[in-house]
């Protein structure tokens, strides 16, 4: 059976970095989270227990993972392994859209640094 989500029609999920993240994949193999940073928003730094693949969706920003940051758009696809600090800023004028993968879905929170 062919199963179809709509990101807009996942609840928002309370997080400590206040934006607009929404579950639309979830077991125990991976996590999809589709994220929204409006202008101004950032990512707190902080270290997940899993490896994380982030896909622009739309906008530009900024990515900082361990001590490099990258500037990104639509389309690039970026790669932050577990146990690494990371952030996300976006200091456009317009939304930038991310889909968040983390593989193997964690099983303990995220750590804020």
């Amino acid at each position: 059976m062919i199963t179809s989500r709509k990101w807009k029609e996942a609840e928002p999920k309370p997080n400590p970095h206040k934006v607009d993240a929404r579950n639309i994949y979830h077991d125990e193999h991976a996590l999809i989270v589709h994220m929204v940073l409006q202008p101004g928003d950032s990512l707190l730094t902080h270290k997940t227990p899993v490896d994380v693949v982030f896909y622009v969706l739309e906008g530009k920003g900024t990515v900082e993972i361990g001590d490099e940051t990258k500037e990104v758009s639509r389309d690039d696809l970026i790669e932050s392994p577990r146990n690494i600090p990371h952030s996300w800023h976006n200091p456009g004028k317009k939304k930038l859209r991310v889909m968040v993968i983390k593989i193997p879905s964690p099983t303990r929170p995220t750590k804020i640094l």
